[in-house]
């Protein structure tokens, strides 16, 4: 979601005449989009700041200046608080506010001409406007070939751990003619595949373009996933982040039924223990939650799945970690992220007493990533000898070499010709190691259907 609303600011900043640098040192105007999910995502901010400050400061010295902005949710939270502690910081601003930037940098130039001796007052906007943000926001302007689509935004789920209800506010769902109008314009520059984003995706709801044959005013995620599946040149369509609380029939049945939606879900669960996951207020068990991977399993056998888990939650013991090593080893799951529990000020599981200390932490997040790592690497392991067809939408770290992903979103860094850069390309899978597959090219173009096999048949030609 950050990386989508980065680049939602900068087609916001293009029309004022600004464009992207790679070099701080040449920036009229640095921002931050800042995460508050984790304490490190929040140290790191002041750090960042702490050396955008030098480059201001150089910058000044040389007779130019630098705008210092802090958006997103770490902005959220802490408002003036950020202008408190780095006065040179010009504007901060939430993720629901980040749509009033041209309007900001506006008072800020003015502040700047009625006292051109003093600088400017630090902005803070983290208000919750009434009106929706998306209703300010110009189209895009550029598409890489996957591109991110915000459909949901908000969660009123307030797990006791989370901070996202009081950053990013109520569950808000956009039209569904308007994420098909900007998905249409996300193609026609150039994506073949779009991952529609939210908090909490899976519960989008949003306003019907149309009646629907049942006289339903509003469209759930898999009936817009349908919809979508429509546009030609899409070939592609992902979503993320779910909650298994909002996993309906006609979502397993999408699975089942649309090719283009691919057979990879990020479904977090957190934790094993339903213990846990009370004190979490997921409102699902475990028991639950594996029923849902039986029934997407019985929609489409060859659906794999990622997942959240938070480790040391307070009050967990020994047994409520090895609950959640025993469901890890059930569903297997192809990735996975993971980390230490994190207090969050303002969150109800911050003020809860049996915090779990550090050195537990690390020894169950040391047992459970190895444990995790083992199943992707035999995933992975599992592709040697088929066919996938792979995206190449990015450039890997060495010269020439292309960075592509398979519909189970594994990396296939291969060395190839820029012109297959943006195409979905046959893969035969040689290897697979921790966190990639290796192979070589079969066909210069992916044409048949969307499954990630061939049913063997290998089409070779030179490239």
């Amino acid at each position: 979601m950050n990386v989508y609303d980065s680049d939602r600011m900068i087609d916001l900043l293009k029309p004022l005449g600004y464009e992207l640098t790679e070099e701080p040192s040449e920036a009229d105007i640095a921002i931050l989009n800042t995460c508050h999910i984790r304490e490190k995502a929040e140290q790191k901010v002041y750090s960042d700041l702490g050396r955008l400050k030098l480059q201001q400061d150089q910058r000044r010295l040389e007779g130019n200046d630098m705008l210092i902005g802090v958006g997103g949710c770490v902005g959220q939270a802490e408002g003036a608080e950020i202008i408190k502690q780095a006065p040179y910081v010009s504007m901060v601003f939430g993720p629901q506010t980040y749509h009033r930037l041209p309007e900001m940098i506006a008072q800020l130039v003015r502040q700047k001409d009625a006292n051109s001796k003093k600088r400017s007052r630090g902005l803070v906007d983290t208000d919750f406007p009434i009106e929706s943000k998306f209703d300010s926001l110009t189209p895009p302007t550029i598409s890489p070939a996957s591109a991110f689509l915000a459909i949901q935004e908000g969660c009123d789920k307030f797990c006791t751990f989370c901070v996202v209800p009081y950053t990013r506010g109520a569950e808000f769902s956009r039209p569904a003619l308007e994420i098909i109008e900007d998905a249409k314009r996300l193609v026609s520059l150039g994506a073949v595949e779009i991952t529609l984003l939210g908090q909490n995706v899976n519960a989008y709801h949003g306003a019907a373009p149309y009646a629907s044959v049942h006289g339903k005013n509003e469209w759930g995620l898999a009936r817009l996933i349908q919809e979508l599946s429509n546009i030609e040149g899409l070939k592609r369509i992902r979503y993320t982040t779910s909650h298994p609380r909002d996993v309906d029939q006609d979502l397993i049945d999408a699975h089942r039924d649309i090719p283009q939606l691919m057979p990879f879900i990020h479904l977090p669960v957190q934790s094993g223990s339903d213990r846990i996951l009370e004190a979490m207020n997921r409102k699902h068990s475990a028991k639950d939650y594996l029923k849902i991977i039986e029934l997407f399993k019985k929609a489409r056998e060859d659906i794999a799945f990622s997942s959240d888990f938070i480790i040391g939650f307070p009050g967990e013991t020994d047994a409520d970690h090895k609950a959640t090593l025993a469901l890890i080893e059930e569903v297997k799951f192809g990735q996975a992220y993971s980390f230490k529990y994190s207090v969050r000020p303002g969150t109800p599981a911050g003020a809860m007493e049996l915090q779990v200390e550090e050195k537990v932490k690390s020894m169950r997040l040391h047992e459970l990533q190895h444990l995790l790592g083992d199943h992707q690497l035999s995933f992975n392991k599992s592709k040697i000898g088929t066919i996938q067809p792979v995206l190449f939408d990015r450039k890997a770290k060495l010269e020439g070499q292309m960075l592509g992903k398979t519909p189970y979103m594994q990396s296939v860094p291969m060395m190839i010709p820029e012109r297959l850069f943006g195409k979905i390309v046959d893969v035969k899978i040689e290897d697979g190691y921790a966190g990639s597959l290796a192979g070589s090219i079969v066909t210069e173009e992916y044409i048949g259907n969307i499954n990630p096999s061939h049913n063997g048949q290998e089409r070779e030609i030179p490239v």
